[in-house]
């Protein structure tokens, strides 16, 4: 172990990890302190919960700094095979909260593995890609990817758990700075714009604003006689129809009453503050509140009223900018920002690959949560039940991302200049 290891730890990081961790429990302690008991002690309560997470994270963090890098590659496998097993698992073993089949249950203690699978998942692609013969112009790479990412993706979303299956996805940006086709973007972001517009006019519409796209398309190239064979624009055009028939089945067949609900509210197909739209219309409304410094510590009257549901996790960002105010909200944005861009600046610096890709893939798993969580608040995503990383209440999810920073500073603290 390099002497100067501690004084190579990226000490800014783990000081707005601390504040954001701390500010955390602060907010949690606001939204329940109308509960008799908010000892830390208790671990029958939220506080005692998240604080002793909190300290566990901190046990295994340590030392998690301290491991030699090459356990993390070495290991990656078993890490990731584990993940499956308990993903497996839970559909024999596990315990169901309000309809999602995706905890253990030890006592009062109950642990989420679709979250740690998030790591195992970083490490693998990390490990196959710091490979030399990997690479992502490479289709065989492409799949052998693919695959290990959608794995874990199908048990979640059998659990069902929309919302932590679609935070995988943000390790896209990972594979495009690793050479992946920025084709492969374009088709997704295409296929996401294609997915909102057929809900808003109908499959059949979209599809002659499709058609009609084409025969420009095709006038333009041939008037401009420019070569290019026609089945390479009639393919996309009839798998993008083929798509939009496909989109009515997804959203009726494969998503829940609660995530159609939602995609509605967010569309304007359904405009209803009291029932569906209950969630967002009352968050706005204490984001809204809290002005610019915000009303002070215990005294969000829509926090201390119950007025927004799931406040502790999904829209925590509520009490924070109602109590806060913008001063206090913009503060947190900042300090996010701050941690994701500086991930990726030191990623920047590594000379080995497995720890600059493990470095992207925490700054990009964190950038999807931060980005969709405060989202939700605001009404610019659908609720789809995703947490604010080291803010929300959770033990899982504070344990995944506790141990991702663990990793990333021992790995950064390693590299070579």
């Amino acid at each position: 172990m390099n002497k100067h290891f501690v004084l190579r730890l990226d000490w800014i990081t783990i000081l707005i990890y601390f504040l954001l961790v701390i500010f955390g429990i602060f907010n949690l302690y606001s939204i329940s302190s109308e509960n008799f008991d908010l000892s830390v002690f208790n671990l029958s309560s939220s506080i005692g919960k998240q604080f002793w997470f909190f300290v566990f994270c901190i046990i295994i963090g340590v030392p998690t700094m301290f491991i030699k890098p090459g356990f993390f590659d070495n290991l990656s496998f078993i890490f990731y095979l584990f993940s499956l097993i308990m993903l497996a698992g839970l559909f024999v073993f596990g315990s169901s909260i309000k309809g999602v089949n995706a905890w253990y249950k030890i006592g009062s203690i109950s642990i989420q593995p679709s979250e740690l699978s998030k790591i195992s998942v970083a490490l693998l692609i990390s490990s196959q890609l710091s490979f030399f013969q990997n690479d992502l112009k490479n289709y065989k790479t492409i799949l052998k990817i693919f695959l290990i990412i959608s794995f874990p993706i199908i048990l979640i979303l059998l659990q069902p758990d929309l919302g932590t299956a679609i935070v995988f996805l943000g390790l896209i940006f990972v594979l495009i700075r690793e050479g992946l086709s920025i084709t492969f973007f374009i088709i997704g972001i295409s296929a996401l714009i294609l997915f909102f517009i057929t809900l808003l006019i109908n499959p059949t519409n979209t599809s002659f604003i499709l058609l009609f796209g084409f025969i420009i398309i095709f006038y333009f190239l041939k008037k401009k006689s420019l070569k290019i064979k026609i089945a390479k624009l009639i393919f996309p055009l009839l798998a993008s129809i083929i798509y939009c028939f496909s989109v009515t089945f997804i959203f009726n067949e494969v998503f829940e009453q609660r995530h159609r609900d939602r995609f509605n509210i967010i569309l304007e197909r359904e405009v209803d503050p009291k029932g569906i739209g209950y969630n967002i219309n009352q968050s706005k409304i204490a984001i809204g509140s809290g002005g610019f410094l915000g009303k002070g510590f215990l005294k969000g009257t829509q926090t201390k009223g119950k007025f927004v549901p799931e406040q502790h996790t999904d829209y925590v960002f509520t009490t924070i900018a109602e109590e806060w105010g913008f001063l206090g909200a913009s503060s947190v944005i900042i300090l996010f920002n701050i941690m994701i861009i500086r991930i990726i600046y030191r990623a920047e610096k590594h000379t080995k690959k497995f720890n600059r890709i493990f470095s992207y893939c925490f700054a990009s798993l964190l950038a999807i949560h931060f980005f969709i969580n405060i989202g939700m608040t605001i009404g610019l995503v659908p609720t789809i039940g995703i947490p604010l990383p080291y803010i929300s209440y959770g033990g899982s999810n504070l344990l995944t991302f506790s141990i991702f920073l663990m990793i990333y500073l021992n790995l950064d603290a390693n590299r070579l200049n």
